[in-house]
């Protein structure tokens, strides 16, 4: 017979509290609540997956936290102007506590921009933490895309987060447009004029279209509403949406990172989103936000009480667009004179066409330049690290190019006030400008890919010489050298880490023929990869540590 051992229950202790106190009701309840949604959405798995996830810890992918924490701020602050702005053109006499503009006619839009401006507590405030927000959150999806592009992160597999982030930037864009338009002041009206001339220069449509969007001859009765309805619903609507598949397709794609010891795409070097990122992320918003409101308290923007309410007849000086946008009125001032013609009882204004024509190729190139440049080179490779702009010295020409073809449009936009504060003739400072036109993208794609081969060179002697340690010894024979120090192997790693890429053959087809369109690729990659500076091996590092 086999004897048990019953030992007797054990009391539980002070740092064990029994399992047979009852929960509280309001424990019961959440955790009843949290069951269920769980069990239907299995959100515990996704916060799991999410909190995991590893966030790089360079400095430049900050630029879309910011960009991010930006349109929060535009969000918090625009909801509560909405409660205030009357998107009306109707005419109103004016009693604010403005004094200059008391008595005086205007639209109802120009009137409550006022009120909110003078009269609504902290109302002026919360305009300009507004403007400076909207601003910022361009700028930076600027730079981030800049800095994508010129790290080569758009390449396979995120050339669909590219023409997403794209999209998010000429979405910005129309917003900050939009909402510049709103309160009917005389900056906002010239800005609209300059749009109703553009229209009304498309061909045999252009009339109707202007008719359609201003409800009659400008400034017409209905464009504030109409722009008041896409400002605050139908471009936010859309610009969430960009967003949250931006960051989905982010996360399913896994961050880009630069290159170093180990470092690959299962391997991330950065700290995970929950707990670490997320506190540091939380501290940020309120850094940005911070700076926004300090900069919207010292800072005045869109003061639209100083030129008063919109009126076809002043002509005031210093009228300009908003930067974001200004590329736009800068072509119109490049276009020259003279380029109409009349044809088939129409006026084609060619100055106009053009710009409605050259505009949006240039926005389709940067949209699509993944796709292009994956096709002349015939990557059809995932990348998960991050290249150096040096390593790849004509895509980052080109981006040279391009940046430097977009400041010379943006530069124009502002040539009369140049001319004005430099004393120069409005005439010479558009002559220039046209001239750069031309020359300033080829000038940059030059210099900047000689610029990228030199510091390839440069890179590339440090990793097999070493870097000059300013030291000099005398040999036994009398010779005097100079000591060079050694790199690390992580130092080492960042200058060698590169891929080398050859010119794309030309193969005929299944065929036998050969294609124009796979002769021009072939020419195409050549000009691509013609210049190129071959990375160091093994064999070299190997090679030259014996040497030494």
């Amino acid at each position: 017979m086999t004897v048990t051992e019953t030992k007797p229950p054990v009391a539980p202790t002070a740092t064990e509290p029994a399992s047979t106190v009852p929960p509280s009701r309001g424990s019961r309840f959440t955790g009843a609540a949290a069951n269920y949604i769980d069990e239907r959405t299995s959100i515990s798995g996704l916060v799991k997956e999410l909190g995991r996830k590893i966030f790089p810890d360079h400095w430049s992918f900050m630029l879309g936290e910011v960009a991010l924490y930006s349109f929060v701020v535009i969000l918090l602050s625009g909801t509560f102007l909405t409660f205030f702005f009357q998107p009306s053109m109707a005419s109103v006499n004016y009693a604010g506590s403005y004094p200059p503009l008391k008595g005086l006619d205007m639209s109802a839009a120009y009137s409550s921009t006022l009120n909110i401006s003078f009269d609504i507590r902290g109302g002026l405030l919360f305009r300009q933490i507004h403007h400076w927000a909207a601003l910022l959150f361009i700028a930076a999806i600027g730079l981030h895309m800049l800095r994508v592009y010129f790290t080569g992160a758009f390449r396979k597999p995120r050339e669909l987060n590219w023409v997403i982030g794209f999209v998010l930037f000429v979405l910005a864009m129309a917003e900050g447009f939009t909402g510049y338009s709103l309160p009917d002041d005389l900056l906002s009206g010239n800005g609209l004029r300059i749009i109703d001339g553009l229209i009304k220069g498309i061909p045999v449509v252009g009339t109707w279209i202007s008719y359609l969007l201003f409800g009659g001859e400008f400034p017409g009765t209905k464009v504030v509403a109409l722009f008041y309805s896409v400002h605050i619903l139908l471009l936010p609507a859309i610009l969430v949406a960009a967003l949250g598949l931006h960051l989905l397709l982010m996360v399913v794609n896994k961050h880009t990172q630069f290159a170093g010891p180990g470092r690959t795409n299962e391997n991330v070097v950065g700290v995970p989103i929950l707990p670490t990122f997320a506190a540091k992320a939380g501290g940020f918003f309120f850094v940005v936000f911070g700076v926004i409101v300090l900069i919207a308290s010292l800072f005045t923007i869109n003061p639209i009480w100083t030129y008063g309410p919109y009126d076809p007849s002043p002509v005031s000086a210093g009228t300009q667009p908003d930067w974001y946008i200004g590329f736009a009125d800068g072509m119109l001032r490049l276009i020259p004179p003279g380029w109409e013609i009349v044809w088939l009882n129409h006026t084609w204004s060619f100055n106009i066409i053009i710009v409605i024509l050259v505009l949006p190729l240039f926005l389709g190139l940067v949209a699509f330049y993944p796709f292009i440049e994956g096709w002349i080179t015939g990557d059809k490779r995932e990348h998960h690290i991050a290249e150096r702009p040096r390593n790849a010295p004509t895509r980052t020409a080109i981006g040279a190019a391009g940046v430097t073809f977009y400041a010379v449009l943006w530069a124009a936009a502002s040539s009369d006030l140049m001319a004005t504060h430099f004393q120069i003739t409005i005439e010479g400072v558009i002559h220039v400008l046209q001239a750069l036109f031309f020359l300033g993208p080829i000038i940059a794609f030059f210099v900047t890919k000689r610029i990228c081969l030199g510091l390839q060179k440069k890179d590339h002697e440090i990793a097999l010489h070493g870097f000059e340690s300013g030291r000099i010894v005398r040999l036994p024979g009398g010779e005097y050298i100079e000591v060079h120090e050694q790199l690390d192997d992580y130092e080492r790693w960042r200058l060698v880490s590169y891929n080398e890429y050859k010119p794309v053959m030309l193969r005929p087809d299944s065929k036998g023929r050969i294609t124009a369109g796979e002769r021009a690729r072939a020419a195409l990659s050549r000009w691509f990869f013609e210049d190129r500076i071959s990375p160091v091996t093994t064999t070299d590092i190997e090679r030259s540590a014996g040497h030494h």
